[in-house]
């Protein structure tokens, strides 16, 4: 089912929605700055296996973990590079996700992670506001493995059928998240996205760090 969120009073409606589908262990559809994307309680294994199944994806692919704060970081990760703490202040919120070393006391299973998590926080108020009520949410871009990602709700519906979906119009970015790995002492490119080499190289190069070509 689709939910408007154009007045204040839609919107209140929508993110209670899918507040109450998450904790109820749910898969939802929300927008987000990049893409629209297919989210469950990042702390319940069962969702966060069916936000996979409806990706037909398996434990092999661990979805990435939406944060409402930049400070939640670091309750989910550990290790953080000086570098990767200066790509956060600069690019969060907004389309960048880092890989981590996971915190080892958090309960929960995202999947095959071999001890990593990869967060992002999103630059979308709707977005923000549901994961600020209910904790971080597992997040998969909302369309079928092989197909392209979402940027409408009626895109999503069409790929990932009759979920409570959060309509928030066109994605205002449209493009897939910059995924940088934060978990060696040099960042690596894992996949380029909304956020370019030459605006990440901007931040990293003062910590002796390029991802683009030498000049």
């Amino acid at each position: 089912m689709q939910y408007p969120t154009e007045s204040a009073e839609q919107r209140e409606t929508a993110l209670a929605a899918a507040a109450k589908a998450l904790r109820s262990g749910e898969v939802v559809v929300i927008p987000t700055d990049t893409v629209y994307g297919v989210a469950a309680d990042a702390f319940k294994p069962e969702a966060v296996r069916a936000l996979l199944a409806a990706k037909g994806r398996g434990p092999s692919m661990p979805p990435p973990v939406l944060v409402a704060t930049a400070a939640t970081v670091d309750a989910l990760a550990v290790q953080i590079p000086d570098w990767a703490r200066a790509l956060i202040a600069k690019f969060w919120p907004g389309p960048l996700t880092l890989v981590l070393h996971e915190q080892s006391s958090l309960m929960w299973d995202l999947g095959e992670t071999k001890g990593t998590v990869a967060v992002r926080m999103p630059d979308h108020a709707i977005a923000l506001d549901l994961i600020a009520s209910v904790g971080p949410i597992a997040v998969s871009s909302a369309n079928t493995t092989g197909r392209p990602a979402a940027t409408s709700a009626a895109d999503a519906e069409r790929m990932l059928g009759d979920l409570v979906t959060l309509d928030a119009g066109d994605s205002p970015v449209g493009e897939a998240s910059t995924i940088v790995d934060a978990t060696t002492s040099t960042p690596r490119i894992l996949r380029l996205g909304a956020i370019s080499l030459a605006q990440l190289d901007e931040v990293l190069v003062p910590f002796g760090h390029r991802l683009g070509a030498a000049e």
